[in-house]
């Protein structure tokens, strides 16, 4: 499905969560008017400006949307970042919806933003995870993105990450990945590692990456002398904000953090009615 499809399906589904919006219809008459004012009220990277706009949109075209910062920008308490105008109801009805995207997508950038400061001088990235709200990974994935993250695999389609279970159901590293290469030849195989003996035998299988599963600092390390830049290094398992730069110091070329993406703080945005249109 194309992403904008895919979007606007997600969008679709939530504004039918709501229903029919008996409160707004009660108290304003069909062709009354507002226009609204989104502002920030915490600092932060804004992320989902478009999707927001959509919200409005998908509800009453007759809605117009219009976007003080974009998205990726830094913003401040007291902020303005949108003045909607249109017809009351449907402004209304959209309010919650929209702010519920634009608020989790941008507490996703904010976050990611700052584990991106963190690796500073490191040539480390940081990478998001499968750990997504169900149904609204491409949302998370692209707020990863605007925080300045690396986005990992869509899904379980467009990599093979060969993982323990894996392993342990193969037999040993060399039949699991024999069997993936067979299977789907010419997708990139990444393989997760236990051991500094493990990166060892996959030196040899020629990867297209190695991912050091709760790996000791000093373990990242023999494995980055090991692989000597032969092939890339994703550090992973209990990444915190407290630890990632003393991870990313150790060589490593990507480290994943799945807070970033499932334990996010939504970024306080607000809606205020400025007056009738």
């Amino acid at each position: 499905m194309h992403t904008r499809t895919l979007i606007d399906e997600i969008i679709r589904l939530a504004l039918e969560e709501d229903g029919r919006d008996i409160t707004s219809e009660a108290v304003f008459p069909a062709d009354a008017g507002l226009r609204a004012v989104m502002k920030a009220k915490a600092a932060g990277v804004i992320a989902g400006l478009e999707v927001a706009g959509r919200v409005f949109t998908l509800t009453d075209p007759a809605i117009s949307c219009s976007f003080e910062v974009a998205d990726g920008d830094t913003v401040t308490p007291g902020r303005r970042i949108a003045v909607i105008d249109g017809p009351a109801r449907g402004i209304l009805k959209a309010e919650r919806v929209a702010l519920n995207f634009l608020q989790r997508m941008s507490g996703i950038a904010t976050l990611t933003a700052e584990y991106v400061r963190l690796l500073s001088g490191t040539k480390a990235k940081i990478l998001d995870t499968r750990k997504t709200a169900p149904g609204q990974r491409v949302l998370d994935k692209e707020a990863v993105r605007l925080g300045g993250g690396t986005n990992h695999r869509m899904g379980l389609f467009d990599m093979a990450l060969i993982k323990d279970n894996h392993i342990d159901a193969a037999g040993s590293l060399q039949e699991a990945v024999e069997r993936v290469r067979k299977a789907f030849p010419g997708v990139a195989v990444e393989v997760e590692a236990r051991t500094l003996s493990d990166v060892r035998s996959l030196l040899e299988l020629k990867v297209d990456r190695i991912m050091l599963d709760n790996f000791s600092l000093e373990e990242m390390r023999k494995a980055v002398e090991l692989t000597a830049g032969r092939i890339p290094l994703e550090a992973s398992g209990g990444i915190t904000l407290e630890t990632v730069r003393d991870v990313a110091l150790t060589g490593v070329d990507y480290i994943s953090a799945g807070e970033i993406t499932h334990s996010v703080r939504a970024l306080d945005i607000s809606m205020i009615i400025e007056g009738d249109r």
